[in-house]
C-alpha cells in the first residue's frame, strides 16, 4: 500500500483479489464502496508514501502517525478534495510542506509534527478556512510564523520547537511547553499494532475487536509513567478554546436546571444546554473537590485536554472558571451514550444490530488507544464503561468524560492516587492501593465489552441483593459453563452452529 511495508500483520487482511477494500483491517468505506478513511497509526509502517494516493478521492481522513516513513509529503495530497483529517506526525518525513496542500478546503486537522520537515510555511495554509488543529512543531522549520488567515487562531505551542526567525525575542514560541508531542525519536516506532483478528469478525463479530485490543496492549511496550502535575508549569496556552461566561451557560441550562441534568459521574454532573445562536452543547459541571485544585492547574489540565483531537474522542469546545465553578463545555451528543441505548430502546431507537455493536467497540478501541499512544503526556481514562462511550449521529463511538482523568508521563510505572471510577470496571490493584496505568483501561475496556454483548451492566446492585452474579464477568464465566453444555449437547449437529460457538467462546475467554 503506498510503497509501505510494515514489520507486523498490518496488512494481513488487504486481499487484493477481493472485489472492494471495504472488508480490509484499518479500511473504512462510505457510500458506493469509496475509502474515506485509513487508519494506519502505529503500524511500525516503513518506506515512502507514493503520489498515486491521490486517486482515493473520497478520503476524508488519513491517518499514519507514529510510524517510520520517510521521503517528502507528495503533493498529490493536494489533489484530496475531501481530505479532512491529515496526520502525519511522529514520521520521518523530510523536505519542505507542498504548497499544494493549500488547496484541501475542507481540511479541519493538519498535525506535521516530529518529524524532519524543513524550509518555510505555505503561505497557502492560511487560506483554509475550516482548519481548526494544526501542529508544526518539532521540525526544522524555517523563516517566519504566518500570522493571518485561519492562522490567526492558534496558539505558539503550534510551531514550537522550530529555528524560525523573529522580530524580536518575545516572539518566539516557548519551548517548554507540557503539551508538545515526544521527539521523533521516541519510542512510536516500537509501539506495537492494534492488529490481526479482522477475519475473525465473520464468524463472530466481537472476535476482532476483543483481539485487536488484547493483543496491542500484549505487543506494545510498557511505557513509563509519572505525574505531570508538578510546581514548575510552563507557559499556559487557550487559545483554541472558548472561554465562557458563567451567566452563558446558566442562561443555556435554565440555571442548571434538574430537567436538564444528562447524567452524573465521578468528575461531576452534566447538563444539556442550548446557546443564543441555538446550537446544542454538553456541560460538564465539575464537583467543588476539583474547585481547590487552583486556577493554573486546571487550566493546565484544560490545555492538554484540548490537543487529544481524534474522530473517536468527545472533542473540547470551551471553559469556565471562576472562584466558585469549574465547567467544561462540549458537543451535544443526540443518541446519547451506549449504555442508554442498551438499556432504554424504544420505537424511534430499535436495538443495535450486531454490525453496528462492533463497530463501537473498533471506534472506542481506537478512542483509547490514542489517549494512550497520541497524546503527549499520555491521558488515563480511568473510568471507561457503556455510559463513558458516546454516539455520534452515524452510531459511530465517541470515547467520553476523559477530561479530567489523569495525565501521565514516562518516569514511573504507576502513579497512586485517589481511587475514581465505576465499580464493577476497577480493577482490584487499584481498588485496593489506588495504583493506576493504562492497564486500568484495558481492564475497564474488556467490561464494557461484555456490557455491549450481553446488556447488562458492569455491576448490578439488585443482582447482588439477590445474590446472583452481580459482576458482568461473573456472569459471563456462568455462561461460559452453560455454553460449553451446550456445544457437548449440540455439538455435531451443525458446523455453523459449531463455528459461531467456538469463536464466541475464544473471544469471552480471552476478554476475561
Amino acid at each position: 500500500m503506498g510503497g509501505f511495508a510494515a514489520g507486523n500483520a498490518a496488512f494481513q487482511s488487504w486481499d487484493v483479489s477481493m472485489p472492494t477494500p471495504c472488508t480490509w483491517f484499518h479500511v473504512t468505506c462510505g457510500q458506493g464502496s469509496q475509502v474515506t478513511r485509513l487508519d494506519l497509526g502505529n503500524q511500525s509502517l516503513y518506506g515512502e508514501l507514493k503520489p498515486d494516493i491521490w486517486q482515493l478521492q473520497a478520503l476524508q481522513s488519513l491517518e499514519l502517525y507514529g510510524n517510520n516513513i520517510s521521503g517528502k509529503i507528495p503533493s498529490e495530497l493536494g489533489r484530496l478534495a475531501s481530505l479532512q483529517t491529515l496526520d502525519l506526525y511522529l514520521n520521518k518525513f523530510t523536505g519542505e510542506i507542498p504548497n499544494e496542500l493549500g488547496n484541501l478546503s475542507k481540511l479541519s486537522n493538519l498535525r506535521l509534527n516530529n518529524n524532519s520537515l524543513s524550509g518555510p510555511i505555505p503561505m497557502t495554509l492560511t487560506t483554509i478556512q475550516n482548519l481548526e488543529v494544526l501542529d508544526l512543531s518539532h521540525n526544522n522549520l524555517s523563516g517566519i510564523i504566518p500570522t493571518s488567515g485561519s492562522f490567526s487562531r492558534f496558539t505558539p505551542i503550534s510551531f514550537t520547537d522550530n529555528p524560525f526567525t523573529f522580530k524580536n525575542s518575545s516572539d518566539s514560541p516557548s519551548n517548554n511547553s507540557a503539551t508538545t508531542a515526544p521527539s521523533a525519536r521516541s519510542s512510536a516506532s516500537n509501539i506495537g499494532a492494534i492488529a490481526g483478528g479482522a477475519a475473525a469478525g465473520a464468524a463472530m463479530l466481537f472476535a476482532a475487536p476483543i483481539v485487536v485490543f488484547a493483543w496491542w496492549w500484549r505487543r506494545k511496550p510498557h511505557d513509563q509513567f509519572f505525574d505531570l502535575l508538578d510546581e514548575e508549569t510552563p507557559e499556559i496556552h487557550l487559545g483554541q478554546l472558548r472561554r465562557f461566561t458563567l451567566r452563558e451557560l446558566q442562561v443555556a441550562t435554565d440555571n442548571f436546571s434538574p430537567n436538564n441534568l444528562l447524567g452524573r459521574g465521578g468528575f461531576g454532573k452534566v447538563y444539556k444546554g442550548r446557546l443564543l445562536d441555538g446550537s446544542l452543547i454538553a456541560i460538564k459541571r465539575l464537583n467543588e473537590d476539583r474547585i481547590g485544585t487552583g486556577e493554573r492547574q486546571f487550566l493546565m489540565e484544560v490545555e492538554i485536554i484540548s490537543m487529544a483531537v481524534h474522530q473517536n474522542l468527545l472533542r473540547l469546545q470551551g471553559y469556565c472558571m471562576t472562584p466558585t465553578e469549574r465547567l467544561l463545555v462540549y458537543p451535544y451528543m443526540e443518541n446519547k451514550s451506549l449504555e442508554t441505548r442498551l438499556r432504554e430502546c424504544s420505537d424511534s431507537q430499535p436495538p443495535l444490530d450486531w454490525p453496528t455493536r462492533r463497530k463501537i467497540a473498533l471506534g472506542s478501541a481506537r478512542g483509547l488507544s490514542y489517549l494512550h499512544e497520541g497524546c503527549y503526556p499520555k491521558i488515563i481514562h480511568r473510568d471507561v464503561k457503556a455510559a463513558n462511550i458516546l454516539l455520534d449521529e452515524k452510531l459511530e463511538a465517541v470515547v467520553g468524560d476523559f477530561g479530567l482523568a489523569r495525565i501521565m508521563d514516562y518516569k514511573v510505572s504507576h502513579v497512586v492516587t485517589g481511587v475514581m471510577g465505576t465499580l464493577g470496571h476497577i480493577p482490584m490493584e487499584y481498588l485496593t492501593a489506588g495504583r493506576t496505568s493504562d492497564k486500568t483501561d484495558v481492564f475497564g475496556y474488556g467490561i464494557m465489552l461484555f456490557e455491549l454483548i450481553s446488556g447488562r451492566r458492569g455491576f448490578d446492585l439488585v443482582g447482588l441483593a439477590n445474590e446472583e452474579n452481580a459482576r458482568v464477568h461473573d456472569w459471563v464465566s456462568h455462561a461460559l459453563l452453560s455454553l460449553s453444555l451446550f456445544c457437548r449437547r449440540y455439538i455435531f449437529s451443525s458446523y455453523y452452529i459449531l463455528s459461531v460457538i467456538l469463536s464466541t467462546y475464544n473471544a469471552l475467554n480471552l476478554a476475561l
